[in-house]
C-alpha cells in the first residue's frame, strides 16, 4: 500500500453524524476515490444488493435541505438526486464494487478513520453518556467530525467552580 495517500485528519474531517450514524456523503467518497460522484453512484446502483439500508441509504429531503444549511450552499451546485451516505460497512463495500487498488487503499484509510472515531467515543464511558446525554439539545445532525470533537472537548473541560472559603464570617 502507498504510503498514506490521504491524510485520515482529511477523511475524519468529512465523517458526519446523521440519523445516529457516522457516515461520508457519496460526493466526498467521490472526491477520495478521483471519481465523478455520479461515476460511483451508477457502480453502487449497478450493484445494489451489496448496499442493505445499514450500509448506505439516501437523504430524506429534509435531511439535504439540513446539510445545504449547514455548508456553503455554492458548493452544492446543480445537484438533482438526493445524496447518498455510506456507514463504515457501506465504504468496506465499495471496495469490491470500484474494484481498483487504490479504492482498496482508499478504503483501508477511510474505515481506519471510522475506527479512530469510534474509539474516541468509545473510550470514555462517561464521556459517552454525556455526549449521549446532550446530542438531543445540541442536535449535531450532519455536524463535521471537527465540531463534534470541539463538543468533546468542551463536555471534557471540568467546569471551574468557586473556591470554597474556609473559616466562618464574623458579624463585625
Amino acid at each position: 500500500m502507498s504510503k498514506n495517500i490521504i491524510p485520515i485528519e482529511n477523511i475524519a474531517k468529512k465523517i458526519l453524524i446523521i440519523r445516529k450514524q457516522n457516515v461520508i456523503l457519496d460526493r466526498d467518497l467521490a472526491k477520495l476515490y478521483g471519481v465523478e460522484t455520479k461515476t460511483l453512484k451508477r457502480n453502487v446502483r449497478r450493484h445494489i444488493e451489496h448496499f442493505p439500508n445499514d450500509f448506505m441509504f439516501e437523504l430524506s429531503k429534509k435531511e439535504f435541505a439540513n446539510l445545504r444549511r449547514q455548508f456553503d450552499t455554492s458548493s452544492w451546485g446543480g445537484t438533482r438526486y438526493l445524496p447518498m451516505v455510506f456507514t463504515k460497512q457501506g465504504v468496506a463495500m465499495l471496495s469490491s464494487v470500484l474494484n481498483s487498488q487504490f479504492a482498496i487503499e482508499v478504503n483501508i484509510l477511510i474505515i481506519r478513520a471510522f475506527v479512530r472515531l469510534r474509539e474516541l467515543l468509545s473510550s470514555n464511558k462517561e464521556l459517552a453518556l454525556r455526549i449521549t446525554q446532550t446530542e438531543n439539545k445540541l442536535n449535531i445532525q450532519g455536524e463535521t467530525l471537527d465540531q463534534v470533537l470541539n463538543l468533546l472537548n468542551e463536555l471534557l473541560e471540568t467546569p471551574k467552580s468557586e473556591p470554597k472559603q474556609i473559616g466562618f464570617k464574623s458579624s463585625r
